[in-house]
């Protein structure tokens, strides 16, 4: 790798950071000239780590404006709610199809792994990881690497709405409701042990829809969270 290039890796890896974050405000304007000085770089990487962050749906471009943040509103999440619920659908089909009674019994021992340790968390960051595991796990049993590409480019969009509702439940004292995904996860795994594909699509839809039937609320306490803490800052 070129000193170029990892200079634009690190570029790319802090905006994005900050992208997923909401640290830029939604639909508010970057300034590219403001990045590159807090980075002590040149425009140049930061306009390429931009430019990547539209192709990945973390930023918009508008011509002769210049780079946005993303969006935050109900119907956006909604619409990646729905994108999710078609590749982990097709995701949990295939990795039915496709693997061998060893490699389906290897996927069901590694869930089993991400789920002991689910049932113990107490951290809703940690809690969010672990979920967000359990579901790329299934994808990597398809076998299919664009469908795990798209299933992590999706969680990383929602993700900040998502630990903000888990971050909320907890302060509220409703820990248990989070760890009640358990039942719905184990559903998931005997469904496709069984190699029901039927069922298992089922259940995993109905599993995600469920999160995505709350996302107004979400999105309401995603946006507190930011103007809030900004005003207390």
């Amino acid at each position: 790798m070129t000193k170029t290039e990892d200079r634009v890796g690190r570029v790319y890896d802090l905006v994005r950071r900050m992208a997923e974050n909401f640290e830029f405000k939604p639909e508010s304007q970057i300034n590219e000239v403001a990045l590159a000085k807090s980075f002590g770089t040149s425009r140049t990487p930061v306009r390429e780590a931009l430019n990547r962050l539209v192709a990945e749906g973390f930023l918009t471009f508008q011509a002769r404006r210049g780079f946005f943040c993303r969006p935050l509103s109900p119907s956006q999440i909604l619409s990646l709610y729905e994108a999710r619920i078609a590749v982990e659908t097709e995701a949990v089909r295939l990795a039915i199809r496709k693997s061998s009674d060893s490699q389906l019994a290897a996927l069901l021992e590694t869930l089993r792994g991400v789920l002991r340790e689910y049932d113990q968390c107490k951290d809703p960051r940690r809690l969010l990881e672990l979920d967000e595991q359990f579901h790329v796990d299934i994808a990597k049993g398809s076998k299919n690497h664009e469908l795990v590409r798209i299933l992590e480019n999706l969680n990383a969009r929602i993700r900040f709405v998502r630990l903000i509702d888990l971050k909320n439940t907890y302060l509220n004292g409703q820990a248990e409701t989070t760890n009640s995904q358990i039942p719905s996860h184990l559903m998931i795994m005997q469904n496709i042990a069984d190699r029901d594909e039927g069922i298992s699509v089922d259940t995993i839809r109905k599993h995600i829809e469920r999160r995505r039937e709350e996302t107004t609320e979400a999105v309401a306490k995603a946006f507190a969270e930011i103007y809030f803490v900004d005003d207390d800052a």
